[in-house]
């Protein structure tokens, strides 16, 4: 099979040995499967003459590790079977520009996961919200005065970016901080930009689990992400901030109504950030699965799971 990851830009720099990132061991396994594994990033991404095409790299397996070969080929996406398209956040213009090259590939004829028309669709902090009933209380505004009224009911809360990615420019505010309102007008570009404010749940001083979906499935594995030192949130990705964690049979039924949403979205490959059972935002883009660390604290091989589900939606199995 021929199969095509986008990837970011950073991850591609930090190709080799970068086995934190759930690309790396997806391609790893798709290697070790006899797959011919290409990766390319969104500025490579090309219509000719209204026929998708991408400036792509091939990748071979070496003690272990994975590499990329640094001569070129200029490939039709119309070519691969399968399209992984993970590139990171932020969901700026070159990202929804990317996600329109993908609207002129043949899907009778590739494969795409997550669908690039979906992750254009779906706001990983905003369409959260449908799921009302499984998140803390929240509104999503640009105004200074429905964030000061919704600040004063609930006395803590955490305001965030809607196009951003591991925790960047996510702040908590307290009812009578001094800087409530730089803050606020910061944030909000002075009501030009609209932020997910939500009520501050006190548990996450132990961090938020990692859930993950695969199709209609929830996964019995997760982690839970630790805060920093310095910060009230995951923000480093290390060992010493990652531990183990169990998903109890009510989180399973709870959260098994988002996998089968999420999957009739065309998003099946989906990780929820959840604290005391709230979710607190869905990754759709390039939901990191924790691979490494899943793997050491569930004795499993998760990457082989994934790669038996991603490529078992092909029209013909391998």
């Amino acid at each position: 099979m021929d199969i095509l990851f986008v990837v970011d830009r950073l991850e591609l720099k930090y190709f080799e040995f970068n086995d934190l990132v759930t690309n790396f061991w997806m391609i790893r396994e798709l290697l070790r499967s006899n797959n011919d594994v290409y990766v390319t990033t969104i500025d490579n991404l090309s219509l000719n003459s209204g026929v998708p095409c991408a400036v792509c790299y091939k990748t071979f397996e070496q003690n272990d590790n994975i590499f990329y070969d640094k001569e070129f080929k200029q490939r039709k996406i119309n070519d691969f079977d399968l399209v992984m398209f993970r590139p990171d956040p932020p969901v700026d213009n070159d990202y929804i520009n990317a996600t329109y090259i993908f609207d002129f590939v043949d899907r009778s004829n590739t494969v795409i996961l997550n669908d690039p028309r979906s992750i254009r669709n779906f706001n990983e902090k905003l369409h959260a919200v449908k799921f009302l009933e499984l998140m803390p209380e929240n509104i999503v505004t640009s105004s200074k005065q429905d964030i000061m009224e919704f600040l004063n009911e609930y006395n803590e809360i955490v305001l965030k970016p809607l196009n951003g990615c591991f925790g960047a420019g996510v702040m908590t505010l307290t009812k009578g901080d001094r800087n409530t309102a730089v803050i606020i007008n910061t944030m909000t570009d002075n009501g030009k930009r609209k932020l997910m404010v939500q009520k501050y749940i006190p548990k996450a001083r132990f961090g938020d689990k990692r859930v993950l979906f695969l199709g209609d499935e929830v996964l019995d594995w997760c982690i839970q992400k630790l805060p920093s030192n310095d910060d009230f949130k995951f923000n480093e990705h290390c060992d010493s901030n990652i531990v183990k964690a169990n998903l109890s049979e009510r989180e399973k039924k709870l959260f098994l109504p988002v996998a089968k949403e999420m999957n009739s979205l065309g998003l099946p490959l989906v990780g929820l950030d959840v604290i005391d059972e709230k979710i607190i935002e869905i990754n759709v883009t390039s939901p990191c699965y924790f691979i490494k660390e899943n793997n050491f604290h569930h004795n499993i091989r998760l990457e082989k799971k994934i790669n038996e589900f991603i490529l078992s939606k092909l029209p013909v199995a391998l």
